[in-house]
């Protein structure tokens, strides 16, 4: 008991000596994580950012992509059809972007998924069953009043990164 205490208070001291130092007083792999740089992700095959951020960033092995909707990468237009067709296109565009960061559908492990009407879900499942595979990525799904370019679906990804690429 008295053992198990002071391991705790000795932990706890430690934790806010970290929190308290300055960073060049940290110990080396410390300051060695704080410093990982991060790239941002641009690729021709997915639709250009619309606004102030990356299509993707990759840190420390793992690619955080912004939210996809369903452009044309070639015209810049939303694509005509229903919530089966964007969700189709969203999916080939988020597919571009991993591959442009070293990853892939299959290194996904958390999706998060935004409809403009959740009433399409079971729609947008079936395409997006067709395109994940067992262990499926963790998921949140929700219906937002509207969605950029009025959307019917975005949907964004964390994965992680087979070949982690150099800093530029």
């Amino acid at each position: 008991m008295i053992k198990g205490l002071f391991i705790a208070a000795a932990t706890l001291a430690t934790a806010a000596a970290f929190l308290f130092a300055p960073a060049e007083k940290w110990p080396a792999f410390v300051t060695e994580a704080q410093s990982t740089r991060k790239r941002a992700v641009d690729t021709p095959d997915a639709p250009k950012a619309i606004g102030p951020y990356s299509q993707a960033i990759v840190a420390n092995g793992v690619v955080y992509t912004a939210g996809q909707i369903a452009i044309d990468p070639r015209s810049g237009a939303m694509i005509t059809g229903g919530i089966e067709e964007q969700t189709e296109q969203v999916l080939k565009n988020l597919e571009a972007v991993l591959k442009a960061a070293g990853s892939s559908i299959e290194d996904v492990i958390k999706t998060t998924v935004v409809m403009a009407d959740i009433d399409d879900f079971a729609k947008m499942n079936a395409v997006y069953a067709k395109r994940f595979a067992a262990p499926f990525p963790a998921r949140s799904t929700l219906e937002a009043a509207r969605l950029p370019k009025d959307a019917l679906v975005m949907i964004e990804a964390v994965a992680l990164v087979r070949q982690d690429k150099p800093v530029k």
